[in-house]
């Protein structure tokens, strides 16, 4: 079986987006697109011959899809999204169940769950208090009161 210049081409670019699966960095699928579109470009007669015509196809498109994927990528992880998990509590509102005291433990209920919170500026908040989540440290909250 003889390989010609676009089945190489087109098993190099396959290899390079399988490499960018493992490592998500944008690099390798810019040089995946770049050596995929140079395996078609190959195809044409006047390119099928010339090796260094392909490889500078090669660099041209994959440094293009390089610049688009960097700005692409930069669009993308600019955003990371809402907060999950414990640190979505940040900025909520809890009521004290169980005061806290000075340079103590409490306990708060935000929406439907009850946690043990501290203050920030180690001050005693009263039961019934309202409260705002201010951070997440381990599996305490860190309230202050909200002025009413």
């Amino acid at each position: 079986m003889t390989l010609f210049a676009w089945h190489i081409w087109l098993i190099l670019g396959i290899i390079f987006v399988i490499i960018e699966i493992f490592d998500p960095a944008f690099f390798f699928l810019s040089l995946g697109s770049g050596a995929i579109i140079t395996g078609l470009l190959a195809l044409l007669p006047f390119v099928k011959n010339c090796i260094w015509l392909q490889i500078f196809c090669f660099a041209i498109i994959s440094f293009i899809a390089f610049l688009l994927m960097r700005k692409l990528g930069k669009r993308v992880l600019a955003n990371p999204g809402p907060e999950t998990n414990i640190f979505a509590l940040k900025g909520k509102q809890a009521t004290v169940t169980q005061a806290i005291p000075a340079e103590g433990r409490g306990y708060v209920r935000v929406e439907s769950e009850e946690w043990v919170a501290v203050t920030l500026d180690q001050s005693a908040i009263a039961e019934d208090a309202k409260v705002e989540v201010l951070d997440v440290e381990g599996n305490k909250l860190i309230v202050k009161e909200i002025e009413q």
